[in-house]
């Protein structure tokens, strides 16, 4: 931007006012912290020192005084005016409004059309017509691979603040993101799935607007990918659409996602990244249901071949799947329709749990480790009074 400010002509210095040396003046003191911007104060003197008797300002700008909105930086013509003034040498500007002053209507004409072109050239577009740009390109059949993927990858940052999520749908945006899905490259899949999991987090409008246009089923499927980014996303953009949002997991459940779940966490030879994804989101699902107290559980939860895939990540090496996996359990136990001797006799809870204890303490010995292993224990202690309460209940049900 500093390159673009040095190059603005000086004979556009009333509106646009700003010359090489003020600009490396600008650069040299405030090199760590960007374009100095001054005072109301500042402009206000500069501003005086450089008027004349007759409106100078006008004669440039012409008889239409009325703000125009930008939809860069500048809020209007007015603020783009101000940080001109600002950034002006005061003698230059004074002396180029008197040479405004000499000029003849033509050449005044001329001096406000050319003005004008400059200021188009300077103005910023806004998100939304950004966000228009990209979509318009995806829906470009002709579009050469590394634009689509240019025009996601703007997509993805466009879409992080909530209002611009929230346009995405009327611009057309995620009915043409979906139609990506089915791309037949791996990274513009992956990068689409991305899009929808970005725009859709913590947002039940743009959740529903995607559910709408059912894209879950696709998801699911690029889950099983054995591109393993496209899997990782795709996960995610399922997690984002469901978690919080009652209506998304009813058709979660109904494409039969607990099974792709077990799938994904029985199988040792799934990329961890994806396992911690799934049990997080098991996690999730079961604590949505703690908290319905009208709502049937689903049967799935208390499966003792689902169950102990959880309960067999509390094993794992890694030590934020295990942390992750016993937040599951957890909640897991806390469910009225899971069997405390389905946790026993199955899944071996008891066992696993004693074994972590003891990697816990060995754990703490590392400085490295040690908080986290004490936060970890806290955890497994709670997961364990847990259990052991759910099968006093059982004891106590036995008749004698």
């Amino acid at each position: 931007m500093r390159q673009s400010i040095s190059i603005i002509s000086l004979s556009l210095i009333i509106l646009l006012a700003t010359s090489f040396a003020s600009t490396e003046r600008v650069n040299k003191s405030e090199a760590s912290t960007g374009l100095f911007w001054s005072t109301a104060k500042e402009e206000g003197d500069l501003l005086r020192k450089a008027q004349t008797d007759d409106d100078s300002s006008s004669l440039l700008l012409g008889d239409n005084q009325e703000e125009h909105q930008l939809d860069g930086g500048f809020s209007s013509l007015e603020g783009m005016l101000q940080w001109a003034i600002g950034h002006s040498d005061p003698a230059k500007l004074k002396e180029a409004a008197k040479d405004v002053q000499r000029l003849s209507p033509e050449e005044l004409k001329a001096r406000q059309m050319g003005i004008k072109e400059l200021m188009e050239k300077l103005k910023m577009p806004s998100d939304a017509q950004l966000m228009k740009t990209a979509i318009d390109d995806l829906n470009n059949s002709s579009l050469s691979l590394e634009d689509r993927h240019r025009a996601l990858e703007e997509l993805l940052i466009l879409v992080e603040p909530v209002d611009n999520a929230n346009d995405m749908h009327k611009l057309g945006g995620l009915t043409a993101v979906i139609g990506e899905l089915d791309h037949p490259d791996p990274e513009i899949r992956t990068i689409s799935a991305w899009v929808l999991g970005k725009a859709s987090q913590n947002n039940p409008v743009v959740q529903k607007q995607i559910l709408e246009l059912g894209p879950l089923t696709k998801l699911m499927e690029m889950v099983n990918s054995t591109f393993t980014e496209e899997a990782i996303k795709a996960l995610y953009a399922l997690s984002a659409l469901i978690i919080n949002n009652p209506e998304g997991q009813e058709s979660f459940y109904r494409e039969a996602g607990h099974l792709m779940l077990q799938n994904i966490l029985s199988n040792s030879s799934t990329d961890i990244r994806l396992r911690r994804k799934s049990v997080f989101l098991v996690a999730d699902l079961v604590e949505n249901q703690l908290g319905s107290s009208n709502k049937a559980v689903l049967p799935f939860f208390s499966n003792q071949f689902f169950l102990k895939s959880v309960v067999d990540l509390i094993a794992s090496p890694d030590l934020d799947l295990q942390e992750k996996a016993l937040y599951a359990v957890k909640n897991l136990l806390q469910l009225r329709s899971t069997e405390a001797l389905v946790f026993k006799e199955v899944c071996k809870l008891d066992v696993t749990l004693e074994t972590m204890r003891q990697q816990l303490q060995q754990l703490m010995v590392d400085e490295n480790f040690k908080g986290y292993a004490v936060d970890v224990e806290s955890l497994r202690r709670e997961v364990e009074l847990i259990f052991l309460g759910k099968l006093d209940k059982v004891d106590t049900q036995v008749p004698t």
